[in-house]
């Protein structure tokens, strides 16, 4: 099934407004999102599954809140940044390396 980040981050936004809930303070949405991640982190640590889904959803529900706060599509963002990445040359450490050619040779 395709989701289409835009209008979840619509969404998301619709819900917090109709809650009466932060959709101005980013800082404060990137502290929630901090706090939501330690949750995540937690969860692994227990192996809970049924709560590492539902602290992934809540990550993903603040980050994609913050993007619609700062007017970028995540979706698209996430699609032009993993592009970049597959072109990226990385070393046997899995650091990146600066390259100028396919041969990967350093500039």
């Amino acid at each position: 099934m395709e989701v289409d980040t835009t209008k979840l981050q619509k969404a998301i936004i619709a819900n917090k407004r109709a809650h009466h809930w932060n959709t101005t303070n980013i800082n404060m949405e990137l502290l929630q999102l901090y706090s939501e991640t330690s949750e995540l982190f937690e969860a692994t640590l227990k192996d809970d599954h049924a709560n590492i889904q539902e602290e992934l959803a809540d990550v993903a529900i603040f980050l994609l809140g913050i993007a619609e706060m700062e007017h970028v599509d995540l979706g698209q963002a996430v699609t032009d940044k993993l592009q970049i990445d597959q072109h990226r040359v990385y070393d046997e450490h899995g650091n990146k390396r600066l390259v100028t050619d396919h041969d990967g040779k350093n500039a």
